[in-house]
């Protein structure tokens, strides 16, 4: 791991690193020293690490509960560069869409197959912010809706490190099969009037995990319109599981 640049803000520590080809980000709170609890951040699709979606609560994690916050560019997004079988498979399923066929199924198919190389990534990528002193070996956690949803569950059915997860705006198509692995608390979003992802094929992605402790979370509106509040459950959530 190989860091680029450091800053701090409002008591929170931000470092930029690269790990292998990686380009990560890492919040900490400023000053920090030994373990605590680590959150995965996953992007959503068109997004990156730096995100303002992805920043309000990684750096609200970091101040009002003193966790570590981690997040980085999955495949062809961010400062990685364009990946030529993504962006092909990206131009047909539109051409698909355009002639008719449903969306859905065509995301899922996608995330699943980009799942296969961000997993390995996230595992080597809590491998090694664990080894950092300020972060140490925690309890970790995950957080990622929409395309870090998609690529969420599959991970979380994978790493046994993790220990509460909330996702959402992701459906059932390439995921029930890892869904029906995950038995630790989650907490999931659906947004009811969702143009992306079908409800029923949300419902049934909350419906295929297999946890004993799972909170369906659903407000109105479309896909980008989960309302504010919602940061402040996922606040609560993790500092009940984790803290």
């Amino acid at each position: 791991m190989r860091f680029t640049s450091e800053t701090s803000s409002d008591g929170v520590y931000e470092q930029l690193f690269t790990l292998g080809e990686i380009p990560g980000v890492l919040w900490t709170p400023e000053g920090a020293a030994g373990a605590r609890p680590l959150i995965l951040m996953g992007h959503g699709g068109g997004r990156h690490k730096k995100d303002p979606d992805l920043v309000a609560p990684a750096r609200r994690l970091v101040a009002e509960c003193g966790f570590a916050v981690a997040a980085v560019d999955v495949p062809g997004h961010g400062d990685r560069p364009k990946e030529e079988e993504y962006d092909r498979i990206a131009t047909e399923n539109q051409a698909r869409v355009d002639a008719g066929e449903e969306l859905a199924p065509l995301i899922a198919g996608f995330q699943a197959l980009v799942a296969r190389q961000t997993v390995p990534e996230w595992r080597a990528v809590l491998d090694a912010v664990q080894e950092l002193e300020h972060v140490g070996a925690g309890p970790v956690g995950y957080w990622g809706v929409s395309l870090g949803c998609g690529l969420g569950v599959p991970f979380v059915a994978a790493e046994p490190r993790v220990r509460a997860a909330v996702l959402g705006l992701g459906g059932v198509p390439a995921s029930a099969e890892a869904a029906a692995r995950i038995t630790v608390p989650v907490e999931f979003m659906v947004q009811w009037d969702d143009e992306r992802v079908p409800r029923a094929q949300s419902l049934a992605l909350f419906d295929a995990l297999a946890s004993a402790e799972k909170t369906l979370h659903a407000n109105p509106g479309k896909h980008g319109e989960v309302p504010a509040f919602e940061l402040d459950s996922t606040l609560r959530f993790f500092a009940r599981n984790l803290g």
